[in-house]
């Protein structure tokens, strides 16, 4: 497969249903060939945008442009059939009257191939997909997996040059859902095409993405790639979307060269040194802690922050922790290879490398 990727480019892109504004002056520029991840919650204008790209939403106002074609814009707008792309969507969209083997061919039913030509890229393409056995069934036969492996397939065989996909994991179970994962990436990536996905599993962006697009409330919050957007999260909302163990109350004593020194609001009065912050100087903040930065120890051993276990729970490969600190703060998704028992007293490390300092306005 070698479909030649496309650029996107969006400029301004606005789209409101009556009083609600679903996006708000997006604007963004996609590298062809790369895979992009557009992260999100509910309600924050990721799925308004890709079905703007795919033009079955019609911008209110703004442009969309595919390499040098403009296909959205003032008294412009091309129809989806016509702009080279391909969608995979949550719920399939498979042609319940058509069996697995037609609903794959159907995107080469107006090429050039000879009838034998298009079968046998047909079966091709299922054997990619694993689900070569599966040519002769009804999408009513098939499962949930099996099915979107036949909506990626029918993807692939239009060999286009912009491949979008609409949350396409949400509805298949953990075991499927990696699997499935894995495969989407892999394929995508060897048709060559430029991809646009996007999800509400900030563990799913990171996996999948060169970059990533955080979209909050119609607007874009941050573009960047996924460790850039873990590392140096854009605002509160990003780093609280993308995964934390918890939140400390600090303040900031100095910074130099966006780097901060912050004394924790704890019993213990705890003060970190090195620690990433978009503050400009010293004041109250917040620090973000994500949950690798947090190690649990023996409290008998060293001194620093005590906390109490409220919970664990074992995860095949060691146990994740529910801690409260000073009565009031509780951390999360505290990992370690050593249970820690219910009710028990443990100290807590943090390490500065994990956590980020913001003025919190929200």
């Amino acid at each position: 497969m070698s479909a030649r990727a496309v650029g996107v480019t969006v400029e301004k892109l606005t789209k409101t249903f009556g009083d609600k504004i679903a996006l708000a002056q997006v604007s963004l520029s996609i590298t062809p060939g790369t895979f992009t991840v557009l992260l999100g919650p509910s309600g924050s204008g990721k799925t308004t945008l890709l079905r703007c790209l795919a033009g079955i939403e019609r911008p209110t106002t703004g442009s969309i442009t595919l390499d040098d074609d403009l296909v959205v814009g003032p008294g412009v707008f091309v129809s989806p059939d016509k702009r080279h792309l391909a969608m995979v969507f949550q719920d399939y969209a498979l042609w319940p009257h058509l069996t697995v083997a037609r609903n794959v061919g159907f995107a080469l039913e107006q090429s050039t191939l000879s009838k034998q030509e298009r079968a046998d890229k047909v079966m091709g393409l299922l054997a990619r997909v694993g689900i070569e056995r599966l040519a002769e069934r009804y999408p009513n036969e098939l499962s949930g997996g099996e099915q979107q492996r036949v909506a990626l397939a029918r993807a692939l065989a239009a060999d286009v040059g912009l491949l979008l996909f609409d949350e396409p994991l949400s509805n298949l179970d953990a075991d499927r859902r990696e699997g499935l994962r894995i495969e989407i990436a892999t394929l995508a990536r060897e048709s060559g095409a430029t991809v646009v996905y996007i999800t509400h599993d900030q563990s799913e962006a990171f996996a999948l993405a060169d970059v990533v697009g955080v979209l909050n409330r119609g607007e874009l919050v941050q573009w960047a790639s996924p460790e850039e957007v873990y590392q140096s999260p854009a605002s509160p909302f990003v780093a609280r979307f993308t995964g934390l163990a918890g939140e400390i109350p600090v303040t900031v004593s100095a910074v130099d060269d966006g780097v901060a020194t912050v004394t924790l609001a704890l019993s213990s009065h705890v003060t970190m040194t090195s620690c990433p912050t978009r503050c400009d100087g010293p004041g109250a903040a917040t620090l973000f802690i994500r949950p690798s930065a947090v190690t649990l120890r023996d409290a008998a051993i060293g001194e620093g922050i005590t906390a109490i276990v409220e919970d664990s729970a074992f995860i095949g490969r060691g146990y994740e922790h529910v801690v409260l600190i000073d009565e009031t703060l509780r951390f999360t998704k505290i990992f370690s290879r050593t249970r820690f028992g219910r009710g028990s007293v443990v100290g807590v490390e943090i390490d500065s490398n994990g956590v980020y300092v913001m003025k919190d306005d929200a």
